[in-house]
């Protein structure tokens, strides 16, 4: 397992298709079939297109922003989004806004060089505060042992409501 940064001219439809995994990993088994729809029904073309879009405002800003997990045969099994210097006043920190592997990989030690990746990103920016900061549902179990394993810990706590 290696990483390399993202490349839009060659990885759009692989980093798009682990996307779509993880946001509709995001819906499963984390808040029933209510939350799973709202994920899905999201993921239209018009999304893509904008999601895909901020993408390569951000890695226009700092290439290192995305960063990829290449198996041994090339196949792109997973990433890692750290958001760019200029958005961490959002919360005065780093944000790790994704990391996703294919499932066939975790427990890989992909996770852990993804994770290394975003760190030296992270280290790199100057920031209000000295920190990297996340979102991670209080239900997904495996998240939470992994950020915990590499000393992460609860700093807040995040609430929604619908507009």
């Amino acid at each position: 397992m290696d990483t390399r940064p993202y490349d839009a001219k060659t990885d759009t439809e692989a980093l798009w298709a682990l996307k779509e995994q993880f946001e509709r990993g995001l819906g499963e088994n984390t808040g029933g079939d209510d939350k799973q729809a709202v994920y899905d029904q999201k993921l239209t073309a018009a999304y893509r297109e904008r999601y895909l879009g901020w993408v390569d405002r951000c890695i226009s800003e700092d290439p290192r922003s995305v960063t990829l997990a290449i198996s041994s045969v090339d196949d792109v099994v997973g990433y890692v989004f750290v958001l760019p210097e200029s958005l961490s006043f959002i919360w005065d920190a780093a944000i790790l806004n994704e990391l996703y592997l294919h499932p066939a990989v975790r427990g890989s030690g992909a996770a852990d060089l993804l994770l290394d990746a975003a760190i030296e990103t992270a280290r790199a920016q100057s920031l209000p505060l000295d920190r990297i900061v996340l979102d991670v549902d209080r239900k997904n179990d495996r998240a939470q042992a992994f950020y915990k394993k590499h000393g992460f810990e609860h700093w807040g706590e995040m609430v929604a409501r619908s507009l």
